[in-house]
């Protein structure tokens, strides 16, 4: 289901505590903002495909939703079969072990960061409009065509004359070529352009509702966002100015991830 380098990346364990802090932290603080503004109210079905090892399971499942996550990599199954409220079980974005019109949203975090072609990308937009209600909402994350040119900036990878390349190839079709185990960049990946984003879904048969900047240019100030978000105060801030520009058009190529959000149709 995953090229050997994409599962080799995740059994190594990055995803448990990936969003815990700094860029991260950002990254999980304005996705759970969106998603208490999109999701239908608990106790709704949530199927959380490519949810690796439940880091929204597990607060839907508190919240009150059902919750099962569907993911390629055994461990992650594993560690989200574990959480209390949810269930798990591996399987392929483009091909979901799910009933037509089973659940009344889907969650997409992942599988559209590792499919290059598009035609597999608009699979699983459409399997997720098989498996929700009619009227349901799908949510799907990717990751910006500009990320990593920034992102190499910010952590200093253009130091190692390895990392330009992917980059430049990036820039160019979107395809972050990553196939050399020692490198500890992100694993090979697609980065979508943020004229793609409305494309995919609609070819897929679903309504397009919205375009949101997760993070905006914001990820990029990184010395500064263990201060902003240690405090009460200034996580609130964070959150309320970000979710003011956060269908700005202009900002999605600053935003490291951008999500769709859509329906089926009634």
């Amino acid at each position: 289901m995953l090229k050997p380098e994409i599962m080799d990346f995740y059994r190594q364990g990055g995803e448990r505590d990936r969003l815990a802090a700094g860029q991260g932290r950002l990254e999980f603080l304005r996705t759970w903002d969106v998603l208490t503004r999109v999701l239908p109210p608990p106790p709704a079905s949530v199927l959380d495909v490519g949810g690796a090892t439940g880091v929204y399971a597990g607060p839907l499942a508190r919240a009150g939703y059902a919750v099962h996550v569907v993911d390629p990599v055994p461990e992650h199954v594993a560690e989200a079969a574990a959480l209390p409220g949810v269930t798990a079980a591996r399987g392929d974005a483009r091909a979901l072990p799910a009933a037509d019109r089973s659940a009344d949203a889907v969650l997409l975090f992942g599988p559209l960061y590792h499919l290059p072609e598009r035609a597999d990308r608009v699979a699983v937009w459409r399997e997720a409009g098989r498996v929700v209600r009619p009227g349901g909402v799908v949510v799907g994350a990717t990751i910006s065509r500009f990320a990593s040119l920034f992102d190499g900036f910010v952590k200093d990878y253009f130091s190692d004359p390895r990392f330009r390349p992917l980059v430049e190839r990036a820039l160019v079709d979107g395809l972050h070529d990553n196939i050399d185990a020692e490198r500890t960049w992100f694993t090979t990946a697609y980065f979508h352009h943020p004229d793609e984003l409305v494309g995919e879904p609609a070819e897929a048969g679903l309504d397009v509702r919205r375009r949101v900047a997760v993070e905006g240019p914001l990820w990029m100030a990184e010395h500064r966002l263990a201060d902003l978000l240690a405090s009460e105060e200034g996580t609130d801030l964070v959150l309320v100015m970000s979710r003011r520009v956060e269908e700005e058009p202009s900002l999605f190529g600053a935003s490291s991830h951008v999500l769709t959000v859509a329906a089926a149709p009634h």
